[in-house]
This record gives structure tokens, sequence and C-alpha cells, in this order.
């Protein structure tokens, strides 16, 4: 069960999906993937944010 922290991330990447993947990995790669995607698709950045939201440990 995602936490409350988690939750929020989750709706925040709906909208822009980079913030939650560098407040859950930090500037790296993950981000640099994330935004690779959601520039050539809204819905590939979304579901990629929500696979590092969920992988990661909560905040």
């Amino acid at each position: 069960m995602p936490s409350g922290s988690d939750l929020l991330l989750y709706i925040i990447a709906i909208f822009i999906p980079p913030i939650p993947v560098v407040l859950k990995s930090g500037i790296g790669v993950d981000l640099l993937i994330n935004i690779l995607l959601w520039i050539l698709g809204w819905i590939p950045g979304v579901i990629h944010a929500w696979y590092i939201i969920h992988r990661a440990p909560p905040v």
C-alpha cells in the first residue's frame, strides 16, 4: 500500500512526470529516461514515473 507522500507523487506524475522521478531517484539516468519519454509522449513519461515511484522505497 502506497504511503500518503507516494499518493501525492502519483498525482503529480500525471501532470509533470519528471518531478516525482527527481524526488524519488535524484538527478541521474532515471530522470534522463523520464524526460525523453515525456518529450516523446506524455503517457510513456507518466508510466515510467509511476514505475519509479512504485520501485523506490517510501520517501
